[in-house]
């Protein structure tokens, strides 16, 4: 009977034998568990594996929007439009804006309307368009997913492709930024009369990477403020000398409603257009929308966002249209007809405004040189912060954002310190760096527009918010257009500048290069033009490693 009696010791033996099965389950639970599955889960994690990821802001860095939880239970239908709502989602679209308005961009203006008059304007506000539906794409594509442009081509494709995507996003960038600095240091050199060389302005105009850095300690809505003081002393320097110059308000009305070109102001047309589509302005705006919380898995709370994100982009760029008019209609008004309009540039452009209008109590030359450094100034600021998406998204690089800036804008000051000495000796030579540097921008953009129109083409990546194929066609038309426009470009430049078999063969065999890449990534989207290029190279995906 008392074999059937198990041991008095036995019993505690099980049960520490389960007490240690229990607590080595738990500790394997707590390990596999992630860090936000704690009791404290609505607290940001400091590390995790989500943080592995690089991201275009840290959630203590985005800004709530108040009201904003529509997928409550007593949610129902579209909710009220609201300005304070519309107020808060107010910054990114005039941040995208400044590209619009960047010195290249005055540069355009002012030679079209020196050398096409009013008969351009019409372009100028169709272009306009053109940018926004891009622009507004882009938001899209950032709100729906919750990354920014540059991260979903590391994702989307293979390594090679990557890295010369993001390779040709620093070249479009270190462009853009040369001709910004560029544009500040003349605006440094008008506002000193002549005393501060270029190159001194390029240094002067290199602080700025530590003005944004300071502002950026400071959150989001304080770099927004500076850049809407910015924005509005261009409006107000640019508009003040639409007020004295006093163009012909029934040319303007004509310009804008009357389609005109002519063989002569061909190639004026092709940089309006041409100057629309910057693109890292396209890796830009899909950033800067995530500065705002949005669950991109709550389907009102996105489609509630991308209505106010349109509402202010496209409020951001009638406002820069207005000031791209001021500055065409002015140069139009001054000098359309006249000997001089064959040589205008961004260079002299002061100087042929003192001399048509005058001085008086303000100055035109200091009106124009005010504007002109707002213009540079809040150009290279975005341009630096497009740099750190760009680098960080297609890298997935864990630096510091300290550190990147400085990188990035060491990426572009020194080629600009060389530039500034080395072409600083004519006027006619700065031009010929602006009409190169245009071209360098010019071959990036299929490398901006292609991935994004792929990207938010795909039903498994935007879910319900894939574009349709009515807003799919007509968005690879305008991607179509600019880049047959800037082929065009390419094509009148290169024929004029070119010259020798050795160039010749070098750009022949580069050109090949660059078209086989281009029909590459056209092919993996799912566009009609991809469906009919599948079957000339069905294997293209496969044999370029997916």
């Amino acid at each position: 009977m008392n074999s059937t009696i198990p041991p008095d010791n036995h019993a505690p033996r099980n049960s520490q034998s389960q007490a240690q099965l229990l607590q080595a389950d738990e500790n394997e639970s707590r390990r596999l568990l992630p860090l936000s599955a704690s009791p404290k889960s609505d607290a940001v994690p400091i590390q995790s594996e989500v943080d592995d990821e690089e991201a275009a802001y840290d959630a203590r860095q985005k800004i709530l929007i108040a009201d904003f939880e529509l997928d409550s239970p007593n949610y129902s239908g579209a909710p009220p439009f609201s300005w304070k709502k519309l107020w808060m989602f107010t910054g990114p679209g005039f941040l995208m804006s400044i590209a619009f308005l960047d010195p290249g961009n005055l540069e355009g203006d002012l030679q079209a309307g020196a050398i096409a008059g009013y008969s351009l304007l019409w372009l100028l506000m169709w272009a306009t368009a053109m940018g926004l539906l891009i622009q507004l794409l882009s938001a899209r594509l950032g709100v729906a997913t919750g990354q920014h442009l540059a991260e979903l081509c590391r994702d989307e494709y293979p390594d090679w492709a990557r890295i010369v995507l993001w390779f040709m996003a620093e070249v479009a960038l270190i462009g853009a930024d040369i001709q910004e600095v560029i544009g500040s240091a003349i605006a440094i050199q008008i506002l000193s009369r002549g005393f501060l060389p270029l190159w001194a302005g390029v240094l002067i105009t290199a602080a700025d990477c530590f003005i944004f850095l300071l502002l950026e300690n400071y959150g989001v809505r304080k770099l927004e403020a500076v850049f809407a003081v910015l924005i509005t002393t261009m409006g107000l320097s640019f508009a003040w000398m639409f007020a004295d110059a006093k163009p012909s308000r029934k040319e303007l009305i004509v310009g804008l409603l009357v389609p005109r070109l002519s063989s002569r102001t061909i190639r004026q047309a092709v940089g309006v257009v041409g100057c629309v589509i910057m693109p890292h302005n396209v890796f830009l705006h899909s950033a800067l929308v995530q500065s705002r919380k949005i669950d991109p898995d709550k389907k009102d709370q996105v489609q509630e966002a991308l209505i106010y994100y349109s509402i202010e982009s496209s409020a951001a760029l009638f406002v820069s249209f207005l000031i791209n008019l001021c500055v065409t209609t002015v140069f139009a008004k001054g000098f359309s007809g006249n000997k001089q309009a064959e040589y205008i540039g961004l260079v002299n452009a002061g100087r042929y405004l003192e001399e048509k209008y005058g001085g008086g109590l303000f100055p035109i030359l200091y009106i124009w040189g005010i504007g002109l450094l707002a213009a540079g100034t809040s150009s290279t600021i975005t341009g630096t912060y497009a740099g750190q998406f760009i680098m960080g998204g297609f890298l997935n690089l864990r630096l510091k954002k300290s550190l990147r800036a400085l990188i990035t804008r060491s990426c572009a000051i020194v080629p600009t310190i060389i530039v500034a000495l080395v072409f600083n000796k004519s006027e006619s030579s700065l031009d010929i760096l602006n009409e190169w540097l245009n071209v360098l921008q010019s071959i990036q953009i299929p490398f901006a527009l292609i991935p994004l129109l792929t990207l938010v083409s795909k039903e498994q990546l935007m879910g319900a918010f894939k574009i349709g194929p009515l807003l799919g066609r007509a968005a690879w038309t305008v991607a179509g257009l600019v880049m047959v426009i800037n082929g065009y470009l390419l094509l009148h430049f290169f024929l004029s500048e070119v010259d020798g078999l050795l160039i010749g063969s070098l750009v022949s065999t580069g050109t090949a290069a660059y078209v086989a890449f281009v029909i590459y990534l056209i092919s993996r989207s799912d566009c009609e033009l991809s469906n009919w290029l599948s079957r000339f190279i069905p294997n293209t995906s496969a044999c370029c490693g997916n």
